[in-house]
């Protein structure tokens, strides 16, 4: 058996098991693709040559769209190999590209891929000292970006190739590949274990960490990604994300092509709910996953239009909240299903098409992902329910070793390698609940989690509450140093669109809060701001906590804070 026909062998056989979560788990196996693999060349090249069916469908923000088949896949990314070897590209090289939703965004992976080069996806939000820093660290050969990020690069040192797509002072114009007469791209001769990509993670909490995988961690790792978001060949799966992160990796370049769907995407400037509904009910869209933070946006906007051709919708990036399921439910009578996966891997965690959905749940864990909880405290596994860290396994019990879908490890950071990889477990930083049915709920990050009057509170857990109320938007909730009780929670609150920072809005939250929340859950403070995120969305609490830290001691609320104990209502 070829590894083509190996690898095709495992998908076909996750895509015969939809909606049997349980024999899935028991029966997949990962494939064996012995000492030689390239995913671009033994997997894509494979289905696209002779291809007609559309890989790739961009749509603008004025409405056009663009449209490549499989076939112009195969061969455009020929002819990007080719020129880009020609340019000093080799097997190994590091390539630091930072392009936008543009169709050279996927030629030039393939390309890369098929030369046995790394890829280094790189957001194009960041500024020369954040690129000095990727290219310092992950010691970047090769530059690909856009002729309008160019100027950034002056002030970045190195001796690296500069590639533009476009024309550039100084830079080598990536579409000059296009008048080049190239046959199918040779094989590079990858194995395995060879690195192919390295991302920078968003740091939430730290510094960005530097992620190494290889060769199958991604592209046969996402197998059970796949799975997770219920692709089927010819679908047409929009994932609402940006280039550089790991999550348009997932949904937007390895997942739907590894089921032969359709990669679509809406380009806008400033996100429009409405806009993006009636482009995914034009161009029906059957599948759909975006961040919670875009669900929120939809669900304070119209859904009346309906669904469209939409099977499939799926969040993922942060953890969803029970509110959000059900008020899609009601407008479309179809169910959002939240999974769970990180940066160092795929998604490990999900709720699969047709199962039981228990509200709040991430789901269970995916085939061939190694999922266990361990008492962060003690070490010792939690078997059954119960509270722990997400961790994986790294001696699996069927005997196939490290598992596939999890990174080599942090680069040029051992020290951060040997604490995530301790005691035989990749540690998440994650932690989460499991019932007795195998349903795993998220709690928080182990940094986020904190004791107000000796009670644990998952910040999560009252966040959840929280955007029940029509005011609010965005809620993080952190621990606000207090004399008495050690820590009381305090909520920090993006309000939803129509409602002011008022007096009013803060009583009206709090008596929310305290009538939906245990008694020592009680939101205690409350204060109207934007939200702190990192460039991918994410919120950094860690920010919030540090302010509460820094300000702790003050005599009464700060202002634009309300406390409880201002209301005569709240008191107790």
């Amino acid at each position: 058996m070829t590894v083509t026909e190996a690898y095709r062998a495992a998908r076909d056989h996750l895509l015969a098991l939809r909606g049997q979560h349980d024999r899935a788990v028991a029966e997949f196996n990962w494939p064996d693709l012995g000492d030689r693999f390239n995913w671009a060349v033994d997997w894509f090249d494979a289905v696209a040559r002779g291809n007609d069916r559309p890989a790739l469908v961009l749509v603008g923000e004025d409405g056009t769209a663009t449209t490549r088949s499989f076939d112009d896949m195969a061969r455009r990314s020929d002819r990007v190999a080719a020129w880009l070897g020609a340019q000093g590209v080799g097997r190994g090289d590091r390539v630091l590209l930072m392009l936008g939703n543009q169709v050279e965004l996927w030629e030039t992976m393939l390309a890369v891929i098929k030369l046995g080069a790394v890829i280094m996806p790189t957001t194009t939000a960041l500024g020369p000292a954040d690129l000095t820093d990727r290219i310092t660290r992950g010691r970047a050969r090769h530059v690909v970006c856009a002729p309008a990020d160019t100027a950034k690069f002056e002030q970045v040192p190195g001796d690296y190739t500069r590639i533009s797509v476009g024309h550039a002072e100084g830079w080598a114009d990536l579409h000059d590949a296009a008048g080049l007469d190239a046959g199918p791209a040779a094989h590079p001769g990858t194995a395995p274990g060879d690195p192919l990509l390295l991302y920078f993670t968003s740091g939430t909490t730290s510094r960005p960490k530097l992620v190494e995988h290889t060769q199958v961690s991604y592209p046969v790792g996402h197998l059970t990604t796949m799975y997770w978001l219920g692709l089927q060949p010819g679908d047409v799966h929009l994932n609402v994300s940006s280039p550089g992160w790991a999550k348009h990796a997932w949904s937007c370049f390895f997942a739907p092509w590894i089921a032969e769907a359709t990669v679509f995407l809406y380009g806008y400037t400033r996100l429009d709910p409405q806009l993006l509904l009636a482009r995914l009910r034009e161009h029906r869209v059957t599948s759909f996953c975006a961040p919670p933070t875009v669900w929120r946006m939809l669900i304070t906007s119209d859904l009346s239009g309906g669904p469209g051709a939409l099977r499939e919708v799926v969040a993922a990036g942060e953890p969803l909240n029970p509110e959000v399921i059900e008020q899609v439910r009601r407008a479309w009578g179809l169910t959002v299903r939240d999974g769970y996966g990180q940066t160092e891997t795929t998604a490990q965690i999900g709720n699969t098409p047709e199962a039981r959905l228990v509200p709040g749940s991430m789901g269970r864990p995916l085939p061939g992902v190694p999922v266990v909880l361990v008492d962060p405290l003690t070490g010792d596994r939690v078997e059954g329910p119960g509270e722990g860290e997400i961790c994986l396994d790294l001696a699996p019990s069927d005997g196939s070793g490290r598992p596939l879908p999890l990174m080599t490890g942090y680069e040029g950071d051992p020290g951060r390698d040997a604490e995530a990889m301790a005691g035989g477990l990749y540690r998440t930083g994650d932690l989460a609940g499991r019932d007795a049915d195998g349903y795993i709920t998220y709690v928080g990050r182990t940094d986020d989690v904190f004791k107000a009057s000796d009670y644990k509170i998952s910040p999560f857990e009252l966040e959840s509450v929280l955007i029940e109320h029509p005011a609010v938007a965005e809620a993080a909730v952190v621990p606000a140093p207090d004399p008495v009780r050690l820590a009381v929670p305090k909520a920090y609150v993006a309000l939803a669109p129509g409602h002011e920072p008022t007096e009013e809005t803060a009583l009206a939250i709090l008596r929310h809060a305290r009538e939906h929340l245990a008694p020592f859950q009680r939101v205690r403070r409350i204060e109207f701001a934007d939200l702190p995120k990192t460039i991918s969305g994410k919120i950094r609490r860690v920010e919030l906590r540090a302010r509460e830290q820094e300000l702790a001691g003050a005599e009464g609320p700060r202002s634009g804070e309300w406390r409880d104990d201002q209301f005569p209502g709240l008191r107790g």
